[in-house]
């Protein structure tokens, strides 16, 4: 065994300490990706993803390289592990690998633009955060014209940290959108009864019940009955959708909310001016 002393990097992850806490980026990473394809003199783009794309019905051509467009989606796939506002727009991206078409080929470059104006943008593991968790949940009701599976997002934090977040396409269809936000409820529960079990193993007792904050009401109805469920783990909250952080892992907003959310999910770029 060898002391390497305080992490600095590691897996492609920089790590900076100060009195704030642990700040987690992919600076170097991100830079590599844009200069490989060929974009650091490109301008930059202020969000990832058109509102109201339509990337599943795409009928353009096929790209006559499709390795190309595989490689950069492989390479993005590992940057949402710092950056949760890439993890929908990297989830569309990847369900067209097998048969990539320039339109695929174009929203990718986009994303890569946006990562061009944020490169060093990455997460604060706070150092006073109290030890509470917190979740939000999302779906879009059947998001995928295809298969007419909704999409499921879901961010949880330890204080003020984000320490987990996802964007998955429900393995079951749902026959209304209450059905599809009761699944994602379920799924972030799981999540979040996980991590008290871990931060347990840690010594760390959480003897409040830990909020999950949902945007509809008739999945709220249903979780809050006790006919069904066992009280005192999770205290299901409503927020309005506006305030839905987790929205922003299940689909393609405007500039502005886009924005809105991005402020609050504790993401930083301190190489941003001023």
């Amino acid at each position: 065994m060898k002391d390497l002393g305080p992490l600095k990097y590691f897996l492609g992850i920089e790590v900076a300490r100060s009195k704030s806490g642990l700040f987690l980026c992919q600076r170097k990473y991100t830079l590599d990706i844009v200069s490989e394809a060929g974009l650091l003199g490109a301008k930059p783009s202020g969000f990832q993803i058109e509102q109201n794309h339509k990337l599943s019905l795409a009928s353009g051509e096929l790209l006559e390289d499709p390795e190309s467009y595989r490689r950069l989606v492989g390479r993005l796939i590992y940057l949402p592990v710092t950056r949760p506002d890439l993890a929908y727009s990297v989830h569309i991206l990847s369900q067209s690998m097998h048969k990539p078409r320039i339109e695929h080929w174009e929203a990718a470059l986009r994303v890569v633009r946006y990562l061009k104006g944020t490169p060093g943008q990455g997460i604060l593991l706070s150092g006073d955060s109290d030890l509470t968790l917190q979740g939000w949940c999302d779906s879009d009701w059947a998001a995928c014209p295809l298969t007419r599976c909704s999409l499921t997002g879901w961010l949880v934090f330890l204080g003020k940290s984000p320490i987990s977040w996802k964007t998955k396409k429900q393995p079951t269809i749902s026959f209304s959108s209450f059905k599809a936000e009761y699944r994602c409820m379920a799924s972030t529960t799981h999540e979040l009864k996980w991590l008290k079990a871990f931060l347990l193993s840690l010594g760390v007792q959480l003897p409040k019940a830990i909020k999950l904050f949902c945007d509809n009401q008739s999945a709220l109805h249903i979780s809050r009955n006790p006919v069904f469920h066992e009280q005192g783990l999770i205290a299901p909250s409503y927020v309005s959708t506006k305030e839905q952080l987790a929205d922003i892992f299940t689909k393609a907003l405007g500039k502005s909310q886009f924005d809105h959310l991005l402020s609050k999910l504790g993401i930083y770029n301190p190489h941003a001016p001023n």
